[in-house]
């Protein structure tokens, strides 16, 4: 019996002892390309190139060179889908590693396909089979052959499929005809394999992200500062909201720590706040963000604006949802801790019918905890489904929503003034035990996505959000230092927040002589609109040093209402350009007009109206150039724009505040999944309003706040089971600008030094395989409390360690966050009161365990 194996040359019949292709898998094999035939029964080789390149051969066995040269490259997922001309079959791989080995051979009516030196990742362990996946195919199956290699098994409805190689720049393609043709007839079937890039399960290395360019751009080939906070950090840390997952990014710090529900989640990028968007649309809350259905997490650092519209200088937080799977996923998650702590979660993905053209994705999880404050707990319920509908092959649409609803002991932590933060134990609570903040949010969406072909794609999107957030509590109004009497007031707030969001891009792919075009072009029109009211009248004091409460709630009887409305159109365009091989351009620019219109009333007065229009050009520009394959060197300058609220009935219209970035640095490919950041940045932001100095009680625009330092981050697979994510930064954040006596003022809440790490190590072999475990550092320098630099937050050194195991299907671990109890604040936010302020302590050691099934 004799075995055929085919490729894009004329079908060659060889014996059976004969034939393997072989892929060169060096990086420089990946550039220029080869295909190499090596025969066992005898060393002569026939080449078939793709492009000119040589490799000398030590070995005539083919296995054994492949062993010597390449490593395990782990199959994530498979998809299947029926074109015109065939079928398509996606494996789905971990991106920047190797490409699939084949040895293709026709067994029976089977056409077998055999894959060196791969391996199935865990959530296809058991293997991938589809029955009837297009006309004269009975079935398509992927299993595990041994440790290093896997089998794609083709079979026909009566003999084996016949298959030929087809060059292609990236992928793999096997022209496979059910009827058994000759090679020179043309298929009428056709398969494509192809590595897709996606990023792995375990994996600490991203090395793709579509925050900064909004397209899928290598980030070694965006000249902005991206960071991208992984799945498996996410569960290594046993992250449960948005601030632990922040911890390990290089130069973001908490503005208002947790924020206990007093001010909502609040965070500084290079020194000013971080505007957060989920999924590339803003996202509003006053509640501190669940983490349970998010993917991951991208950090753009410094101005934004060409993309996501108005904004601070400093960068945005992008949380990227969790999205439906093609292969069926069922996990369930019980998580216990100190202080009352309890949490479940449950995380459903599947197909919804046979064909994969439509599934799911379910997140539940309901959480329950107390706090180290006296008189603090929570509770915290989210539902977030998703549903996708691949109506071709080329279009597809996601209907999604979420609804989150929270309950929480208003809080704003410890006092401080000019001699620093009130001496009391750091879980003494100052408020009142009935205090309660309480939200509940949804949001519903539908995301549309349209390829006309391989150089021309449409994008639609629409979302509408909507938050009721409620605030009542005893507050902190002014303090005698003498005597530790706190004045108080009854401070209630609620209202309805409303947030419309609508855009439409269209993508395209085309070539002006030898220079690469991808251009973005997209317009965007936003409607935002609240009605809060307020109510501060007094509420008894109390004693920090000697607390009685009161424990008498109060009448809310608001006194203070706002209603605003405002309209934002936008247009914008961008331009990725491959000038060279090696030199590669961004190009942006961003219009925007926005017309506020915004009215207050106090109880009992006429309502006053407000009206304000703004418009602006923000753009953007990048250039990277990669002297050799694994380095990237690159320089930017960004712009962002923010529009000034109202003062009052005649009082000036402000002009935007402004902000600007110049920034260089070197990305790095240190190994195969580790990489290697080093930034240096200067941004400033402009248009700031000061105080008059004619009369204190306005503002004239004269001030300018600065930011300028360097960071440095690695992430990614040290050696096999080693994970680590790291970064240092060094940052000068100041006021450079003003009218007052404030000028060289260091920005409240920004140290000087800031480091992180967290690693991992997981065995790999032997009986203790998938034993685990982690340890990590979070260190801040001295920061100044406010802008007046009245009081300064001492720095701090934290450890944290995990402890984890992986079975087949489970997954046991323990988390302690700062194992060395020591005591530290984690911000300051500002109160509503400019005579004092408030500070958010740090946890003490906190120990959780987390038990995970995958069903």
């Amino acid at each position: 019996m004799k075995r055929s194996y085919c490729c894009s040359l004329p079908c060659l019949n060889i014996p059976i002892l004969s034939v393997l292709l072989f892929l060169l898998p060096s990086l420089e094999a990946q550039a220029k390309g080869k295909l190499t035939f090596i025969s066992q029964a005898s060393p002569q080789i026939a080449s078939a190139p793709i492009q000119n390149i040589s490799r000398q051969v030590v070995s005539t066995s083919a296995k054994d060179l492949l062993a010597q040269q390449n490593p395990i490259t782990r199959v994530t997922g498979v998809e299947l889908n029926q074109t015109d001309k065939g079928l398509k079959v996606i494996l789905k791989t971990l991106a920047g590693g190797q490409r699939l080995v084949p040895l293709i051979l026709p067994e029976e009516n089977k056409l077998v396909v055999d894959l060196l030196d791969a391996n199935l990742a865990f959530g296809i362990r058991n293997g991938v089979t589809k029955a009837n996946p297009a006309p004269g195919i009975r079935s398509v199956a992927l299993t595990k052959v041994d440790e290093s290699s896997i089998r794609l098994t083709i079979t026909g409805e009566k003999q084996a499929p016949r298959a030929e190689v087809l060059p292609s720049p990236q992928n793999l393609v096997l022209s496979v005809n059910p009827q058994g043709t000759t090679a020179q007839t043309q298929p009428d079937q056709e398969i494509e394999i192809i590595a897709t890039g996606e990023a792995e399960d375990d994996n600490y290395n991203v090395p793709d992200a579509t925050t900064a360019t909004g397209t899928d751009t290598p980030i070694k080939d965006t000249p902005l500062s991206i960071q991208v906070v992984p799945q498996q950090v996410l569960k290594d840390r046993n992250v449960t909201e948005l601030g632990d997952a922040l911890e390990t990014v290089a130069g973001v710090v908490s503005a208002s720590g947790r924020g206990t529900s007093s001010s909502g989640p609040g965070f500084l990028i290079r020194g000013f706040d971080g505007e957060q968007f989920r999924d590339g649309i803003a996202y509003f809350s006053l509640a501190p963000l669940s983490a349970t259905d998010l993917e991951s997490v991208e950090v753009l650092k410094g101005p934004a604006s060409v993309l996501f519209g108005q904004g601070q200088p400093g960068g945005i937080i992008n949380l990227v949802a969790k999205k439906p799977l093609n292969e069926p996923f069922y996990e369930a998650s019980f998580t216990a801790g100190s202080f009352n702590t309890y949490q479940g979660a449950l995380d459903f993905s599947a197909p919804l019918n046979e064909s994969k053209t439509l599934k799911y994705r379910l997140n539940l999880s309901y959480e329950n905890y107390e706090s180290f404050r006296d008189s603090v707990n929570g509770e915290r319920f989210l539902v977030s489904p998703i549903i996708t509908w691949d109506i071709s092959p080329d279009t597809s649409m996601d209907f999604y929503g979420q609804y989150v609803s929270d309950r929480e002991t208003t809080d704003e932590g410890l006092l401080a003034f000019e001699d620093g933060v009130v001496d009391v134990p750091k879980e003494r609570f100052f408020g009142e035990d009935f205090a309660e903040f309480e939200q509940k949010q949804f949001n519903l969406g539908y995301r549309f996505n349209h390829e006309f072909n391989e150089t021309l794609s449409v994008k639609h999107e629409l979302q509408y959000i909507q938050f009721a957030p409620r605030r009542y509590g005893a507050l902190a109004d002014s303090f005698d230092e003498s005597t530790g009497d706190l004045e108080r007031i009854a401070y209630a707030t609620g209202g309805d927040y409303n947030r419309f969001f609508t855009n439409a891009e269209v993508i395209g792919k085309f070539n002006t002589g030898s220079i690469k075009h991808q251009l973005l072009f997209g317009t965007e029109y936003r409607h935002d609109e609240e009605d809060p009211s307020f109510q501060f009248p007094p509420y008894s004091s109390i004693n920090v040093f000697n607390p009685v409460y009161t424990e008498e709630p109060f009448q809310i009887t608001p006194e203070f209402f706002r209603d605003d409305n405002v309209d934002t159109v936008s247009v914008y365009l961008q331009d990725q350009i491959d000038l060279l091989p090696k030199l590669k351009v961004l190009a942006g620019v961003r219009f925007d007009h926005i017309n506020q219109f915004r009215t207050t009333q106090d109880l009992g007065a006429p309502r006053e109206e407000f009206e304000q229009s703004d418009s602006d050009f923000t753009p953007r520009f990048g250039v990277v150039y990669q002297p050799i394959e694994p380095i990237s060197v690159y320089a930017s300058y960004t712009t962002s724009f923010l529009p000034s609220f109202p003062e009052g009935i005649g009082s000036p219209i402000f002009d935007p505040e402004t902000g600007r970035q110049f920034e260089v640095g070197v990305k790095a490919d240190v190994a195969e999944q580790l990489s290697l950041t080093f930034a240096a940045f200067d941004i400033r932001k402009q248009n700031v309003l000061t105080e008059d100095p004619e009369n204190p009680l306005l503002s004239v625009q004269t001030g300018e706040l600065a930011s300028r330092g360097i960071e440095l981050n690695l992430e990614g697979e040290i050696l096999p089971g080693w994970n680590v994510t790291t970064g240092y930064t060094y940052l000068d954040a100041f006021v450079s600008k003003d009218n007052t006596d404030i000028v060289d003022n260091a920005l409240a809440n920004v140290p000087d030094n800031q480091f992180s790490l967290w690693t991992t190590y997981e065995l790999q072999k032997g009986d203790l395989k998938g034993l685990g475990f982690g340890l990590g550092f979070l260190s801040l320098g001295d920061r100044q409390g406010d802008l007046e630099n009245t009081f300064t937050l001492p720095g701090y050194f934290r450890t944290d360690a995990a402890l984890f195991y992986k079975g087949d299907n489970w997954r046991s671990q323990l988390n302690i966050e700062n194992l060395f109890d020591i005591d530290y604040f984690s911000a300051s936010p500002f109160s509503n009161s400019g005579s004092r302020l408030s500070v958010e302590p740090g946890a003490p050691i906190t120990v959780s365990g987390t038990i995970s099934v995958e069903f």
